[in-house]
């Protein structure tokens, strides 16, 4: 229509540029200058006209790639589920898309033009809302620079919209407000769903941290990836020491070989492990741990181990304890029964052996030996009588240097029967313990004796006496044939012994006697690398505990 209404005005003007220039000429031009006046004439209406369609068309075009853009403009911004505005420099809205105007509630408002303030009378819900974008929106052009801030924006429902908010100043040349964008995307879900993992997390650190239990993560390549506080309260390691290290440099050989299966079966079968191992603590000793490990599974697959460890060494020690006391008691229970029935014979059978040896001199080896044989029977059980029978302690101070003298002293022609030396090393000055000195002296006899009996001839038996702080310690130390691991585990039960005639009951009376005295017993050895036996005993005894448990014995 626009160019229907052109082309008309154009051909009015042609033809009357035509006819007036012609009747001009023909009226007032000298008749010698008509034709230079006319091919003038023709000449200017053809650059005229010229002009005019350049003009015409090159604005045309200049309008219709403006309304291209604008519309794309518009496309783009309305695809948008962000708030989109951009405003002049006096902070009049000059175009906004439909999300903007939806949220606002500014759907069926002629909104270009206005302000913020102007605008919030028309949405009152809102209106605090885009009063309140007046001063942000000037702290922004104070800056005179793009800034980034999270809005809070009140919905009908009377939940609250956040808005990740990005506004833009523009600037002349010179400086002066040009023009404002704000672009505003709503996190509202995005922070819920971060506060949940937050939380999430606080409570996945809680259970990690505080827990009274190791929790440990390992990697598939069995390296050590997290552990929690806990593990330095019951190692001794700290977490930074570890992590990073293989599992297997802290396991006891004897487990080593079945955490690979339990690695084998959580990783490759996904199946849930409960195992008891053994590490070493940092000090040197093994602890006990009973662990639960369940593969650690991250978008499907397996990435490693997680699992916890709870310290039962104290628990296991109590049982073995427990279990040495039920057999202690069971012995106790057959030595009394048994003992007395034994005893009365004895005495009768020994009696007619010393009448006969002396009437009878052709048999008098026989006669020996039988009374050799009757008096081992007799000392069987008197050491079952006193294990059956609790002995009456008679504490009295009495020095352990002497005691050890007494004991060695007393051994030392069955030692240079069999060719062995006794060395003993005391401190300078004597040290009296509060104790029973006949039970001690039987448990240095029975200790020294087994180490001379262990002795290869020529070997040397090492005894050391150290006081230190309020304890005694007696280290008795041979170089003979030792004790394998096996028995090391069984040393001190009742009835068990590596000797032909032994009756197993030696070590398990001298465990009593130190049980008794509130003191520690500990066995080194290595078979065919000799024996170290620690006896630690406190100076000052408590006379009200006898001694209820075991002695300790490592």
């Amino acid at each position: 229509m626009r160019k229907k209404k052109l082309f008309i005005i154009f051909t009015i003007i042609s033809v009357g540029w035509i006819f007036g220039t012609n009747f001009l000429v023909e009226s007032f031009a000298p008749p010698h200058f008509a034709r230079q006046i006319e091919q003038t004439k023709e000449l200017l209406y053809v650059l005229i006209t010229g002009l005019f369609f350049y003009f015409y068309i090159l604005k045309s075009e200049e309008l219709n790639v403006s309304k291209e853009e604008e519309r794309r403009l518009s496309t783009l911004i309305n695809s948008m589920v962000d708030v989109v505005i951009f405003k002049d420099g006096e902070g009049r809205w000059i175009e906004a898309n439909e999300f903007g105007l939806k949220t606002f509630k500014l759907e069926d408002v002629d909104y270009r033009g206005k302000t913020d303030a102007d605008l919030a009378e028309y949405t009152p819900f809102y209106r605090d809302a885009l009063l309140g974008c007046i001063a942000t929106d000037e702290e922004t052009w104070n800056k005179r620079e793009i800034t980034r801030v999270e809005e809070n924006i009140p919905s009908p429902d009377g939940t609250i919209q956040t808005f990740d908010t990005i506004k833009v100043p523009l600037f002349h040349a010179d400086g002066s407000r040009k023009g404002f964008v704000l672009i505003g995307r709503d996190i509202t879900e995005r922070k819920h769903v971060k506060k949940l993992l937050e939380e999430s997390e606080q409570r996945y650190r809680s259970l990690f941290d505080y827990n009274p239990d190791i929790v440990y993560m390992i990697d598939l390549k069995g390296h050590f990836a997290n552990l929690n506080p806990q593990f330095e309260e019951t190692t001794g390691y700290k977490a930074e020491e570890i992590i990073g290290q293989n599992v297997g440099h802290f396991l006891a050989k004897q487990d080593q070989e079945e955490l690979r299966n339990i690695f084998y079966r959580v990783v490759d079968e996904q199946k849930p492990e409960k195992f008891e191992l053994q590490i070493h603590h940092k000090q040197g000793h093994l602890i006990t741990l009973q662990c639960a490990s369940v593969p650690m599974i991250i978008n499907g697959e397996v990435s490693g181990i997680i699992g916890y460890g709870r310290d039962i060494t104290q628990i296991r020690e109590t049982e073995k304890r427990l279990r040495r006391t039920e057999k202690l008691s069971v012995v106790g229970e057959l030595s009394a029964s048994v003992a007395h029935e034994i005893r009365n014979p004895l005495t009768s059978l020994k009696g007619f052996v010393q009448l006969l040896k002396m009437e009878d001199e052709k048999h008098h080896l026989y006669y020996r030996i039988m009374l050799d044989e009757l008096d081992r029977i007799n000392h069987i059980v008197s050491e079952l009588l006193l294990l059956a029978k609790p002995q009456k302690m008679k504490y009295k101070k009495a020095s352990i240097e002497n005691i050890l003298n007494d004991v060695i002293s007393l051994l030392k022609p069955e030692a240079s029967l069999h060719n062995i030396q006794i060395e003993f090393e005391a401190p300078g000055h004597q040290v009296e313990i509060e104790c029973e000195p006949n039970q001690l002296k039987q448990l240095f006899i029975n200790i020294i004796k087994n180490a001379i009996e262990a002795s290869n001839i020529g070997d040397t038996v090492s005894i050391s006496l150290n006081h230190v702080d309020q304890d005694v310690s007696i280290v008795i130390q041979d170089k003979g044939c030792g004790i394998s691991k096996e028995r090391l585990k069984r040393i001190g039960e009742p009835f068990y012994s590596s000797k032909e005639k032994g009756t197993g009951l030696g070590l398990t009376v001298s465990f009593k006697i130190v049980q008794s005295h509130n003191g520690k017993i500990q066995f080194n050895s290595e078979a065919q690398q000799g024996t170290v036996v620690t006896i630690d005993l406190p100076v000052e005894n408590n006379h009200s505990n006898t001694g209820t448990e075991p002695a300790s014995v490592e």
